[in-house]
């Protein structure tokens, strides 16, 4: 075993950890756990546990189902909302997922994510991003057929005196830096009861890893306040969705790949075919930045949200924005891809994107005209005669254009790629023969 192993099986006894939580997630991003005693656990770096894999949606079919979890030790942190008053401490680690013989599993969003960050390594490039999440905050657990009530109705920036979300985000702030996750920024968002806080940027892996722990946290902090907390992307009608707005960069060693003085908007040709990637493919990957049927609800209707192809500079009508914050400061240089939500598989997500701004990269992609103009406020026929195209509508759309992406399949791998559009079919048709409160109210009264 190596310094990290032995550093784990070390903390394990000297923090009285009694519960080990093997952290790993489905394809479409739901977190999965199974406890093992703290004894287990040198067997499990060198082995690996068990599991039945055609349990775990997408993972396996009945017979190939043994899988085994090896737990990535640089992953090991103490959940602070377990233990401390109550009893005995408990831990988690984020695992692999491997075959018998020990090669990975196909079917393993985190290695879908790992082979993508391996190729871009291959070219000398390290991916960082950087997750700007926001969710709302509702007084209590959701029930069918009841509007849900946001804990507040403050809006964006709001400072108010004793209020759910700042004392929220405090102690939410608090645990999540206690398992060693750098908050950035924290405010009140524009809806009621819509909150942001923004993750320091971090290598893609580790981000990811962050986000499926954030969302734990903030889950475990609003039930211990007896309030209720949700990524949904478009949880009402009239009031903004919950964005995740992304900002990644490339590095080649401590250099910004991104960045080059003098050059308009510091930006370099490895950014800004970086960005002609994502914009070329934008429309294959939005099934993975966007996977839910009601992401199209906030992309289409939901404020700041993106509904077209496009860059600009600080342009927050824009797909994809670059921000010129430190003008003066290269390794600041970065884009903002303001699709993703903050309910998708953050593995898959991130994938997606990387692998679309490499093809822009390898192939040389030019990088089309700046959108200067506030997107939304144009006319269709003033977008068209810009290039400015639409992103899908609805998931639908998205489905049919992903069934034919090359680069969506290559990246995704058959297995996952398989596996996640046809339960994204399965969504679509049983969202579309559902009978909305929309079509009774407008026409039992009349028809």
């Amino acid at each position: 075993m190596g310094k990290q192993e032995d550093f784990v099986l070390r903390a394990l006894e000297e923090r009285d950890v009694r519960f080990v939580r093997l952290w790993f997630t489905d394809v479409l991003g739901f977190l999965k756990s199974v406890a093992v005693a703290p004894a287990e656990l040198e067997g499990a770096f060198e082995e690996g546990i068990g599991f039945d894999g055609s349990a775990i949606e997408g993972f396996a079919r009945v017979y190939e189902a043994d899988m085994l979890l090896l737990p990535d030790p640089s992953t090991f942190q103490i959940l602070p909302w377990r233990g401390m008053e109550d009893g005995p401490a408990t831990a988690r680690m984020f695992c692999d997922v491997v075959m018998p013989d020990g090669s990975p599993s196909y079917s393993d969003p985190r290695y879908v994510l790992k082979r993508t960050l391996a190729r871009a390594a291959e070219r000398g490039f390290t991916f960082y991003t950087h997750p700007e999440i926001e969710f709302y905050l509702f007084k209590d657990t959701p029930q069918p057929g009841v509007d849900p009530i946001p804990v507040d109705r403050s809006g964006f920036f709001d400072h108010t005196a004793q209020s759910y979300g700042s004392d929220f985000r405090r102690e939410a702030i608090t645990m999540l830096e206690a398992m060693g996750i750098s908050v950035e920024f924290s405010h009140h968002e524009g809806g009621p009861g819509q909150q942001e806080i923004d993750l320091r940027y971090a290598d893609a892996l580790s981000t990811a890893d962050n986000i499926l722990t954030f969302r734990t946290v903030i889950r475990e902090v609003a039930l211990s306040q007896g309030i209720w907390a949700s990524f949904m992307p478009k949880p009402f009608t009239t009031h903004p969705g919950s964005g995740m707005h992304t900002h990644v960069s490339l590095f080649e060693g401590d250099q910004n790949a991104f960045y080059e003085a003098g050059a308009e908007y510091q930006l370099s040709e490895t950014g800004r075919r970086f960005i002609a990637g994502i914009l070329k493919h934008a429309a294959e990957i939005s099934v993975v930045t966007n996977q839910w049927v009601n992401s199209y609800k906030r992309m289409m209707f939901g404020g700041e949200a993106p509904s077209y192809v496009c860059w600009g500079h600080n342009n927050r009508s824009a797909m994809v924005r670059v921000p010129m914050y430190k003008p003066l400061k290269g390794a600041s240089t970065r884009i903002e891809v303001r699709t993703l939500d903050p309910a998708c598989n953050p593995y898959l997500a991130f994938a997606a994107i990387l692998a679309a701004g490499m093809k822009g990269i390898d192939e040389g992609y030019e990088l089309p005209r700046e959108a200067e103009d506030d997107v939304w406020a144009l006319s269709e026929r003033e977008r068209k005669s810009l290039g400015i195209d639409p992103l899908p509508k609805n998931l639908n759309e998205a489905i049919m254009v992903a069934e034919d992406s090359e680069l969506l399949a290559e990246t995704l791998g058959e297995n996952v790629f398989d596996f996640f559009l046809r339960n994204k079919r399965a969504e679509w048709d049983e969202y579309r023969g559902q009978v909305s409160v929309f079509e009774r109210d407008q026409m039992l009264p009349v028809i």
